[in-house]
């Protein structure tokens, strides 16, 4: 089955409430794992969609006091979890009070009318297949770059690059791998691939490439953690580590405005459980400080990587706290690196689904 049949059917067959986290793009994504979609960018395709949702327990607090503690989750924004159980150890909550600073005194990129934000991702993902009794794991690289109109409701165009594989852990996986690249669409190896959609509304999800919910968010960092922990209740492995996987989604579509990235840093600091891991962290060439949170739940620590000194996401990544499928512990199992500036024009042609919507046999996406 193709990419786009898997995408469709994932988005017609799922149901997922209207006040879910990740809707849309989530929704196509849920069913498919880490890898059954190759190509997805980066910057569409949140992380907690490629995990098994696990439902959470509320600690050993009393079932009456679970469930007030639920309805003040539901309810407000005001009374939650945040800030009363403590949070980022001093290094990490230090590291990103600089980068909240520095942010808000940033300026957002101004676009003149016709002008584009390119949004660039570069991103290794991990392909797992289930053979018989054993399983077998790849990473593949994928690079794409988004143009976003300075009128957004206007076409955003989406230029698919090349994929190739990116490592192989073994005889097994090297066999996988060879067979991917083998089978896998042209446009898929090659790049070239070109979809334009109105609003970002791409494979008929919602607008903005499926955060459209940026300007609602609350840009008090108390306010916005609560909000997290209310809309992403029930998901993930425990609602901190999915607070933080929220925050990672949003911040790598690489078009956060300067003064919500700034309330975001700050609620990060009061996660609890985050850490400062890596003062001189190197993605895709690029240096910054990484701040991240272990998950014994997934067996990985989930990583955001900042610039303190000028604000700046850099990037995410996912690092194996013990071995996973062939895969060593250690190793960042994916990785995403953004990058942005102000074009002015974009690629001309494509269309909704893009030139591989040609191997889909319902001639739909």
């Amino acid at each position: 089955m193709d990419e786009l049949t898997l995408l469709r059917n994932a988005r017609e067959d799922i149901d997922v409430p209207q006040e879910a986290l990740h809707r849309g793009r989530a929704a196509l994504l849920e069913r498919t794992g880490d890898a059954a979609v190759p190509g997805i960018p980066a910057s569409v395709a949140p992380r907690s969609s490629r995990r098994r949702l696990r439902r959470f327990a509320l600690g050993s607090l009393s079932a009456m006091g679970a469930a007030a503690l639920v309805t003040g989750l539901v309810l407000t924004d005001v009374v939650g979890l945040a800030g009363w159980r403590g949070g980022a150890d001093a290094a990490a909550a230090s590291v990103l009070e600089n980068a909240s600073v520095a942010a808000i005194g940033s300026s957002d990129p101004v676009l003149a009318p016709g002008q584009y934000l390119s949004v660039r991702t570069r991103a290794a993902y991990r392909a797992t297949v289930q053979r018989e009794d054993r399983t077998s794991t790849f990473q593949y690289l994928a690079d794409d770059t988004l143009f976003v109109p300075a009128d957004r409701a206007d076409d955003w165009v989406w230029q698919r690059g090349a994929q190739s594989v990116y490592a192989t852990f073994g005889a097994d996986s090297q066999a996988v791998a060879d067979a991917w690249q083998a089978e896998a669409p042209s446009d898929a190896i090659s790049g070239g691939d070109l979809l334009r959609a109105p609003a970002g509304a791409f494979y008929g999800a919602r607008p903005e490439a499926g955060f459209d919910d940026l300007d609602t968010l609350p840009r008090d960092p108390y306010r916005l953690l609560n909000h997290i922990y209310r809309v992403t209740l029930g998901a993930g492995p425990s609602p901190d580590t999915e607070a933080l996987v929220f925050l990672a989604d949003r911040l790598r579509i690489g078009d956060v405005p300067a003064d919500l990235r700034s309330a975001m840093y700050r609620a990060a600091a009061m996660i609890p459980g985050v850490t400062l891991v890596d003062d001189q962290a190197t993605l895709d060439g690029h240096r910054g400080v990484a701040i991240g949170r272990d998950e014994e739940a997934w067996g990985s620590r989930i990583e955001i990587i900042v610039d303190p000194t000028t604000g700046t996401f850099l990037g995410e990544r996912e690092i194996l706290l013990r071995d996973q499928d062939g895969i060593p512990a250690g190793t960042a199992a994916s990785w995403t690196a953004v990058t942005t500036s102000i074009v002015d024009q974009a690629p001309a042609g494509g269309t909704p689904c893009g030139r591989m919507a040609q191997d889909s046999t319902s001639g739909r996406c």
